[in-house]
């Protein structure tokens, strides 16, 4: 986003840098560590689901605890079902692990999205992103018990990417994918999306499956590195005192949507996203980013970078001061076709 870091994770550092710098003892000093008790109370005050804090550990970012555990779950040449287009790190990820998508497309229906469940056979995985990235899709409690049944049925596991979850408008609510299966859900979330944190490095895992648990336990406790000093303070101090700076950014970002809405050019699709502070938009060919940086000067993710569906399309970041997003909309309002 591009809005200065909030106070209270500032003063964090600061008195972090002031007081010590050298190596961390939350292990020893307490149990749960003081970051897993954080993510603990934020899920039960926010989001009603009181995770078992034993069973959560904490990663550098998503895309690591991805890696690691699709390293463990899989292996190379098997799919891995996923809601497409999809986040550009993810897709990535699949590709160079040697992990096909299978796609789950998210399909236009009416102001928003739908997304017909698919054939799973040979899959063991279900990567789930809710809130969705990049159509800013919040999965509604039908379709995630559909995708529940879904994963009972097939024998699957859910790795559920949460990352955008204090990111949703109201009235829509998110709903955590382990209040629904617990005992088949990773969950992986972190503060960097919400405060803007994605510099510091730290996130957690939520890891319902025992033999998961299991089998990460099995492997030498540094071999997937740690969350670094910084990350852990700058996340305890988002989710324990980050509250009221978040409430006023998500005015500006509520606002910002609409203002796309009454602003974009006709020519240009775009659906009201329900969470994230990302525009899915559709301009009806290929290499729309590349067109838009040439002509306008304003800077999109290129759709095909997202996977399956995503040729049409590029993503646009409204996270920025009213003044910009205006200056931006002119410009695309002035080379719209």
């Amino acid at each position: 986003m591009d809005y200065p870091v909030a106070p209270v994770i500032r003063e964090a550092l600061e008195k972090r840098i002031v007081t010590d710098l050298g190596y961390p003892m939350w292990d020893e000093q307490s149990s749960p560590p003081p970051l897993v008790e954080a993510f603990a109370h934020r899920m039960e005050t926010r989001y009603r689901w009181r995770p078992d804090p034993s069973h959560a550990r904490a990663f550098t970012d998503l895309n690591q605890a991805l890696q690691v555990l699709l390293h463990h779950l899989t292996e190379p040449g098997e799919p891995i079902a996923l809601h497409t287009p999809a986040y550009v790190a993810f897709v990535a990820t699949l590709a160079e692990m040697n992990r096909p998508i299978l796609p789950i497309p998210m399909l236009p229906d009416g102001d928003s999205w739908r997304f017909e469940l698919p054939d799973v056979t040979g899959c063991h995985i279900l990567l789930l992103v809710n809130p969705h990235n990049p159509t800013g899709r919040a999965f509604t409690r039908a379709e995630l018990t559909e995708i529940a049944d879904l994963a009972e049925r097939h024998d699957l596991l859910v790795i559920s990417d949460e990352i955008h979850a204090d990111l949703t408008f109201a009235p829509h609510e998110h709903i955590p994918f382990a209040t629904l299966l617990p005992d088949r859900t990773i969950t992986l979330t972190s503060a960097s999306k919400a405060f803007n944190l994605g510099g510091v490095r730290c996130a957690v895992a939520h890891i319902g499956p025992a033999h998961v648990r299991k089998q990460l336990s099995d492997m030498p406790g540094m071999l997937y590195g740690e969350a670094n000093v910084f990350g852990v303070e700058a996340t305890i101090a988002a989710w324990t005192h980050g509250g009221p700076w978040l409430a006023e950014t998500m005015k500006t970002l509520d606002a910002n949507r609409h203002t796309l809405a009454d602003r974009l050019p006709k020519t240009i699709g775009y659906r009201l996203p329900e969470a994230t502070y990302l525009a899915w938009l559709d301009f009806g060919h290929p290499d729309a980013a590349e067109k838009v940086e040439q002509r306008a000067k304003v800077l999109l993710s290129p759709g095909k970078s997202f996977g399956p569906g995503g040729d049409h399309y590029a993503r646009l970041n409204f996270a920025t001061h009213p003044e910009i997003l205006e200056e931006i909309l002119d410009r695309l309002s002035a080379v719209a076709e």
